[in-house]
């Protein structure tokens, strides 16, 4: 049976009071946000703002324990003074209920998320890409190949090493006769084409294998997970601020930064216009949002990364092989991911199916068409 949320509309002030130790205040209003979790938004007379959280439980009354990775993740700065520089770049957690998995949070205000930035304005600032780029190089930079904090990671229960490509590699390959069930038939093309390709499958096997956990990472680094300053040309303050740290772990920095690339690639191709009169290249061309337009962001983004942390092509000679390759793969999990909840593989699943063997199959032979470059110029 599904366990009650302990949190609600009407008494979520008295649990600030009582178990965040909060002052009695007059309430404006509360306002549920649309989330994965039960999320409320708590506004006072005073204009301060806190951001509730509570996971949602299973019908078996079972939480999957996602917040204990954002966290620990709080943890981690809260343990080490050497990080202390990092924490403007993260969401201020004001409280955190263990057994009942709620999440208190200073609500960001002066913030808005990046995607719909980015669609709604259809504007790309250099800027923003610059900043995103060189905050991920520096958390990815401060905690590499760092044994001290590798060991914090470890030393706590349920914190094991995860290659998602791995698990997507063993849940693709093992397809058992009960999909048949819960996959509607358009779906079922997906993995008709996935076994057709002896290529893709050959390089996700490659890509799971070359996995190297070597820093933090954050592990859903997609734009919707990036905040952006309201006032980010004029602001002293970091005009980027990363949330949702659920996912965390010990991780390859190859991983982030191919899923950020990932985000920008699929803002082109979900503004294609599809159409069976179409082919897919006629469709490529005719995005709302042509990929000319973002390929400035995600190269000024990668540049940024590789100048902030130039030793990580020392360590892997193969990183941005890698990277153009986790990109496809986040594309490949985008397709599950629209499998699994909208229950659909049309012509857009196809196209992306495409674009993202090419990334996979031939990531060097792509890079000119993510980067609108032929080479990267880091100096």
């Amino acid at each position: 049976m599904m366990m009650k949320l302990l949190i609600n509309e009407h008494n979520v002030c008295d649990y600030l009071v009582k178990s965040c130790n909060q002052p009695e205040r007059l309430l404006s209003k509360v306002e549920p946000l649309a989330a994965k979790n039960f999320n409320l938004l708590v506004t006072f007379l005073d204009g301060e703002k806190f951001l509730v959280k509570q996971e949602r439980h299973n019908q078996e009354g079972k939480a999957a324990g996602e917040f204990l990775g954002e966290w620990r993740i709080q943890e981690l700065l809260l343990s080490f003074s050497s990080l202390n520089h990092l924490r403007p770049f993260f969401p201020e957690i004001l409280h955190f209920d263990p057994d009942n998995l709620i999440l208190v949070y200073k609500y960001l205000d002066e913030y808005h998320d990046l995607m719909d930035f980015y669609t709604t304005k259809q504007t790309f600032p250099n800027q923003v890409a610059f900043s995103i780029g060189t905050f991920l190089a520096s958390i990815h930079g401060e905690t590499f190949n760092c044994t001290e904090y590798e060991d914090f990671f470890f030393q706590r229960p349920g914190n094991l090493k995860i290659n998602l490509v791995k698990d997507l590699q063993k849940a693709l390959e093992r397809i058992e006769p009960e999909i048949f069930a819960s996959v509607p038939a358009d779906g079922l093309k997906f993995f008709a084409l996935y076994q057709r390709y002896d290529s893709l499958g050959q390089a996700i096997a490659e890509l799971a294998n070359s996995f190297t956990p070597s820093c933090l990472t954050h592990n859903d680094f997609k734009l919707n997970n990036i905040l952006v300053h309201q006032n980010w040309e004029q602001s002293t303050e970091s005009i980027v601020r990363l949330i949702d740290w659920e996912r965390s772990t010990w991780g390859d920095p190859a991983f982030d930064l191919g899923t950020i690339i990932a985000s920008y690639v699929q803002i082109w191709l979900g503004s294609l216009v599809i159409s069976k009169s179409l082919s897919i290249d006629e469709s490529l061309g005719l995005a709302i949002t042509p990929l000319d337009k973002l390929q400035p962001s995600i190269l000024i983004l990668t540049q940024a990364y590789l100048k902030k942390f130039p030793g990580i092509l020392e360590h892997r000679p193969d990183f941005l092989k890698r990277v153009i390759q986790f990109a496809g793969f986040v594309l490949i999990q985008q397709i599950q991911a629209m499998i699994q909840y909208q229950k659909s593989f049309g012509n857009t699943g196809i196209v992306m199916l495409q674009v993202a063997k090419s990334l996979l199959c031939r990531p060097e032979e792509s890079m000119p068409t993510i980067f609108g470059l032929e080479t990267l110029n880091i100096s």
